[in-house]
């Protein structure tokens, strides 16, 4: 077999063991996806008539809240799932299946790269199960055509290809699953000081940069103006960029640390 063939047949393999994982052991997925539904629900049915109100001056309702919140907890969504990736990573290292692994004539970086594309599509289905509720408790984008739609699901499918390589990172580099789970943790806070909840303008100014100079804030914006027709700008470039400059990073820092002799 050549060696193209040989990654992508290993790569399958270890991609089936993930997802065979995540199937037994659901408890994991299930956690970081009860996150943003509660916080969609929460914010829509405790705070919603107050937030729209103050969004929209006093004149908004509810259903503007909702379409205003949505594409902020679906990409919380995305940020949510990585953290549970890091603690696999992690749990494969220090329980010792990757020592037989590499004893193995399997491909070398299959490992990991069955780890991304798992995490990837649960990442994705995980946005479907948030996105059913969205509509259920009233979310629509009547707007959108077939194209921004097809757009937003491959702006999704980006942060999530970014932020997993930076997760399987942050699992390689811990000395345990605990400390992978700490070391993600920035990963689900970052979204909660975006513009994920009100605008940044609506921030006070010493706090202002702290949410508009990250990687989600643009990638939000992003994913609204897809779904709802609100203003891009150079938005969809900072958000495009900030992926590629993740993935990139993640990547490189991924496959140095699997590449290292065990110690």
């Amino acid at each position: 077999m050549s060696t193209l063939s040989l990654a992508v047949r290993d790569s399958s393999t270890m991609l089936r063991r993930n997802l065979l994982h995540a199937r037994r052991y659901p408890s994991l997925t299930l956690n970081l996806l009860l996150t943003p539904i509660v916080l969609l629900l929460l914010f829509v049915y405790v705070f919603g008539d107050v937030m729209s109100a103050g969004i929209g001056g006093g004149g908004a309702d509810r259903s503007d809240y909702i379409a205003y919140l949505v594409p902020g907890i679906l990409l919380m969504t995305i940020g949510a799932t990585p953290a549970g990736t890091a603690v696999s990573v992690s749990m494969d290292m220090t329980e010792g299946i990757i020592a037989r692994f590499r004893t193995m004539a399997i491909h070398r970086g299959s490992v990991i790269i069955g780890h991304v594309v798992g995490s990837v599509l649960q990442s994705l289905a995980g946005v479907v199960v948030v996105g059913a509720v969205a509509v259920a408790i009233g979310f629509r984008s009547t707007d959108a055509t077939a194209l921004e739609w097809l757009a937003a699901f491959g702006l999704l499918a980006l942060v999530a290809l970014a932020f997993t390589w930076i997760a399987v990172g942050m699992g390689l580099a811990s000395p345990n699953p605990e400390a992978a789970s700490n070391n993600a943790l920035p990963l689900v806070i970052l979204p909660l000081i975006s513009s994920a909840f009100v605008p940044v303008e609506a921030m006070p100014g010493w706090f202002r940069p702290i949410a508009e100079y990250q990687p989600f804030t643009p990638a939000i914006e992003t994913l609204r103006g897809l779904l709802l027709g609100s203003e891009i700008g150079h938005n969809g470039w900072l958000a495009i960029g900030w992926c590629v400059g993740v993935a990139v990073l993640g990547y490189w820092w991924s496959t140095s640390l699997f590449s290292r002799d065990p110690k």
